[in-house]
């Protein structure tokens, strides 16, 4: 079931993502696919399986390894500049120990786009699965994923990126530029609002040689809760279909307890197929 002008957007959220991929893994059941996703971060990195048609892929990888201290570790940081081995994250694991399936990817009619933040200009930009190689999506993943202080910038097509939620958290206008409507996964509460950047003193030290970077993460939380107001109002229009955690979440960014994370893979999941049937009347609208 492809479903013609609407998107699919992904917020980012860390290993709050887990609540994404269980939504993702009850449009598998439920068979429902769009022409085009999008997403940051986390949603990008959760999503790709979900293009792929991939059921669980995600699960898999969460009880398997997000507890390995390969995949995230302080060691890492110290020894690598980064938290997360990507080398790892997006090499062995999709590569070798649960492989993605590249092909079924790129065979398919459906555009996965990743966003990713210049931290030249702090602006945003969008990668098409459908003008990137297999190296290239992996490498626009880890630039979308790469978090402040956590991650050292990654390198994509000779420049320098980050983390893709910095500058569009929640990429609904970029989705509605091609698409009438869209269906947009959230990985917070109704409730939720977010509070200003902590330590600006040491984002402003630590990204000195980076001015535009620096506005674009002291100015996130304003511009992330005016996009919550034009998602809440595109709802009212008819235009946009949410779908979030009913309650507030114990889950932190960086989470690594498999079971946590499974929980809350289970609530995505469940929370998805019961309000399935109402997102199913709205796409048929």
């Amino acid at each position: 079931m492809m479903q013609s002008s609407t998107a699919l957007v992904l917020e980012g959220g860390g290993f709050r993502g887990m609540y994404t991929s269980g939504v993702l893994d009850a449009f598998l059941i439920k068979k429902l696919q769009f022409p085009y996703v999008i997403g940051v971060s986390a949603g990008a990195a959760y999503g790709i399986s979900y293009v792929s048609q991939q059921f669980e892929r995600n699960k898999i990888v969460n009880l398997k390894y997000t507890a390995d201290p390969r995949y995230m570790s302080w060691r890492n940081l110290f020894t690598k500049g980064n938290l997360f081995d990507w080398d790892f994250v997006y090499g062995e694991i999709p590569n070798k120990l649960v492989p993605f399936d590249f092909e079924q990817l790129f065979s398919l009619a459906s555009e996965f786009v990743i966003g990713i933040t210049n931290v030249q200009t702090g602006k945003p930009e969008y990668c098409s699965s459908k003008h990137l190689s297999r190296e290239q999506l992996l490498q626009a993943i880890t630039a979308s994923s790469s978090l402040p202080f956590v991650s050292k910038m990654a390198m994509f097509n000779g420049k320098q990126y980050m983390d893709g939620g910095l500058s569009d958290s929640i990429p609904v206008d970029e989705a509605l530029r091609s698409n009438e409507r869209a269906v947009v996964v959230l990985t917070r509460n109704k409730t939720y609002q977010k509070g200003d950047a902590k330590f600006k003193w040491l984002i402003k030290n630590r990204y000195k040689k980076y001015p535009m970077l620096v506005e674009t993460i002291l100015s996130r939380a304003s511009r992330y809760n005016k996009t919550l107001a034009r998602i809440e109002r595109l709802e009212q229009e008819g235009r946009v279909f949410v779908i979030r955690p009913q309650s507030m979440m114990n889950v932190s960014r960086i989470e690594n307890d498999p079971i946590k994370l499974d929980q809350l893979y289970q609530t995505g999941l469940n929370e998805a197929l019961e309000q399935f049937d109402q997102l199913q009347a709205w796409l048929a609208q």
